[in-house]
């Protein structure tokens, strides 16, 4: 029987007090064994990145997650701030940089607007996945196995339906199929965006 994968969840939002979607996301991810939730935000105020044990973290486990809102088409300023520093050529890439190769890399975002502005023609002219571009390719560079983005599209209005709690679900169910390998990488890899109503379809069976 496979090894469970040790998992490290990166969470950066600067206004979490405003944000109830990030916020139950971020207590579930919490509570889902085989786990570490670091909140970047809380364990660096001032931005000063203790790079050792952000590098340390990384070989401590097997898949990272990048949790945060969508601000301004890219990542919060910390987590930005984190790659600059933690993903150093000759750890993370470049000649003797494959430390963390192999390992499989996702992204948890959320976003202010619904889905029908993230495309063609749209308010914001692109899909998610092509403005979250720079990140896959920096999951290429580092020679990490990169797992569509798990989205929430209108993340405000999210509490005010089902929308919420079954993407808050969905969010333990895919962190237990990452964690258990029982996700279909696969299929998962031939599909722009997960989502709680893809994730039956993506695992061999319910964990």
């Amino acid at each position: 029987m496979a090894q469970n994968r040790r998992i490290l969840v990166l969470f950066a939002h600067p206004g979490q007090r405003y944000s109830r979607a990030n916020r139950d996301l971020a207590q579930a991810a919490i509570k889902v064994r085989g786990v570490t939730f670091v909140d970047l935000y809380a364990e660096y105020p001032r931005h000063k990145i203790d790079v050792e044990k952000e590098q340390q973290r990384l070989l401590d486990h097997d898949v990272i997650l990048f949790q945060f809102p969508m601000f301004w088409y890219s990542t919060p300023s910390i987590l930005k701030e984190w790659q600059d520093l933690v993903l150093e050529y000759g750890f993370a890439y470049g000649k003797d940089g494959d430390k963390i190769a192999g390992k499989l890399f996702s992204l948890v975002v959320t976003t202010g607007g619904p889905s029908q502005f993230y495309q063609k023609g749209g308010r914001n002219n692109f899909t998610i996945r092509e403005l979250l571009t720079p990140l896959e390719q920096t999951a290429n560079l580092c020679g990490l196995h990169f797992v569509p983005p798990y989205t929430l599209f209108a993340a405000h209005s999210a509490g005010e339906d089902t929308r919420l709690a079954h993407h808050v679900e969905g969010y333990e169910r895919f962190l237990g199929a990452l964690r258990d390998n029982s996700l279909d990488m696969d299929k998962a890899g031939k599909m722009p965006l997960l989502s709680a109503d893809a994730l039956p379809i993506l695992q061999g069976a319910q964990p």
